[in-house]
């Protein structure tokens, strides 16, 4: 296939690049790097900062650099270390006992202790709560205060994954004002212990982040070296590269692979890629009342499955550092295995015999939601075309799509997924195979299976019974895997930063060359 730029897109970037050939003397005034701030443009606006009430990768980023969890992941070497804990042990196979850190204060004062984490966690873990990844919480049965500096988190089963979990997706808020605002409040005005504050916020729109004057000293995450970070919410990704071509940006990721490539020949820009945790996959929905009824057939989603041509995208579109997948996980995640999986390879013969075996010689029309990698998706629906399904594209922010889908309204759906950088399959599978509110199969067997996994202290049990379910989830089509998602970020030449797999931006670590 051909990678193919539509007319507009392409357009805009000649002219972007025509503006930066203006600056090939000379670079444009860093004045990023002159103000102490690095301009962050992202194209999704988080729809809470509340880290809780979010799952959109720009609110995970704004969670890590304005809270702090528990315990602190090294991202090198994955060791765990004290972040607001000291030290923890496991007292039994469902209880942790954690020593806090004393002297820590929220950005409004407030102090941090045993109180701050009971609430929490209390809180989260109530299902009256509503938070929005429930995967991430629901583990928890409760947290106990045992002094000041004391606490205990005692988890529903067996949870072997737990302290994963309090060194990703768990931030820990100040007990008093939170029980205050609750999280609309949150929102409107965040408070954690991070080396950043909110210094302003507008939805929808932009927040401001200020360096932290009395962030704790013993953090492994260590004290900020730049002072401010200016993050604004810019959909289209050819205004941000635009802003990177003129100097009015200093950093952007998820850049499409050939707008990378021609960041790369300009004089005042550096391109840095790597594979991430993030995976992308086509979900299917065969739930009563689907908007496709089609798909309740196993043969039509076969067909997808077979017209679907990832190897030609992964190199095309996705780029360096890609690669396709045939289960719902990423490689690295613990349990993830693509062994015994049924694979389905680019065949789009196949795909139309299956149709015609289906009842639909000709195809149907169906939609398919998205929210990001537009030309990814632009590519599947040519691939559709090919053997008859007319997809029609409804492309929206994340929280608008993920509502219509919990709606039922969702037919196919080109979904990623990075699972809050939590190495560990019950990070991913289970949030659209666990009966919860993004699961659109409900297949019993497999939910049984991965609730093994997930509560099992025997890694061996665990393995096997995600690979049942990974197999089960391949062989009945129930969705499809797609590519590894590569992240390819553009910034001044002045900035030092570093590219992670778990996609997580750490302005604490940035410096200025």
């Amino acid at each position: 296939m051909k990678l193919r730029t539509p007319g507009v897109a392409a357009r805009r970037l000649a002219a972007a690049l025509f503006v930066a050939g203006l600056f090939a003397a000379g670079a444009p005034a860093q004045a990023g790097k002159k103000n102490d701030t690095i301009r962050f443009a992202y194209d999704q606006a988080p729809e809470s900062v509340d880290p809780f009430f979010n799952n959109v990768r720009i609110g995970v980023i704004i969670g890590a650099n304005v809270w702090d969890t528990l315990v602190y992941r090294d991202p090198t070497t994955n060791e765990y270390k004290g972040n607001l804990a000291k030290s923890w042990k496991q007292i039994d196979e469902r209880t942790i006992e954690f020593e806090l850190r004393e002297g820590v204060k929220f950005h409004n004062g407030e102090e941090f202790d045993a109180d701050s984490v009971v609430y929490t966690l209390n809180f989260v873990a109530d299902p009256a709560n509503k938070v929005t990844t429930q995967q991430n919480v629901n583990w928890i049965e409760k947290a106990e205060k045992i002094d000041k500096y004391k606490v205990r988190v005692v988890t529903k089963a067996v949870f072997p994954a737990a302290i994963e979990y309090l060194a990703g997706p768990v931030v820990i808020h100040p007990a008093k004002y939170y029980a205050e605002v609750g999280p609309k409040g949150m929102n409107a005005k965040p408070v954690g212990t991070g080396p950043f504050k909110v210094a302003a916020y507008s939805p929808g729109k932009s927040i401001t982040l200020e360096r932290n004057p009395d962030y704790f000293k013993d953090s492994p995450k260590g004290t900020p070296k730049i002072g401010k970070v200016e993050i604004r919410f810019i959909p289209d990704r050819q205004t941000q590269m635009a802003e990177m071509l003129s100097g009015g940006a200093d950093f952007i990721m998820h850049v499409p692979k050939d707008q990378a490539e021609q960041a790369g020949k300009v004089p005042h820009l550096q391109v840095v890629s790597g594979e991430t945790m993030r995976i992308a996959f086509m979900q299917m929905n065969t739930l009563d009342g689907t908007p496709a009824p089609q798909l309740k057939d196993i043969r039509v989603r076969q067909a997808i499955s077979h017209a679907i041509d990832r190897e030609g995208i992964v190199e095309n579109i996705v780029g360096a550092g890609s690669r396709v997948l045939h289960t719902m996980c990423f490689p690295s995640q613990f349990g993830c295995t693509d062994e015994g999986a049924t694979r389905y390879a680019y065949d789009p013969a196949r795909a139309k015999q299956l149709l015609a075996e289906a009842g639909f010689p000709n195809g149907f029309e169906t939609e398919i939601f998205a929210y990001r990698e537009r030309n990814q998706t632009e590519a599947m629906i040519n691939n559709l075309q090919a053997v008859g399904i007319k997809a029609k594209l409804s492309f929206s922010q994340y929280a608008a799509m993920r509502e219509a889908i919990r709606a039922n309204k969702g037919s196919l759906t080109h979904q990623t997924w990075g699972s809050f950088s939590v190495n560990d399959v019950s990070a991913s599978t289970p949030v659209y195979f666990g009966f919860e509110a993004d699961d659109l199969t409900r297949d019993p067997e497999v939910r049984d299976q991965l609730f093994k996994g997930n509560n099992s202290v025997d890694p061996a049990v665990r393995k096997e019974a995600y690979q049942k379910a990974l197999a089960r989830i391949a062989e009945n089509a129930y969705a499809l895997p797609l590519w590894s998602l590569p992240v390819f970020y553009v910034a001044t030449k002045d900035l030092q930063f570093s590219a992670y797999p778990d996609e997580m931006v750490r302005f604490w670590e940035m410096t200025w060359k």
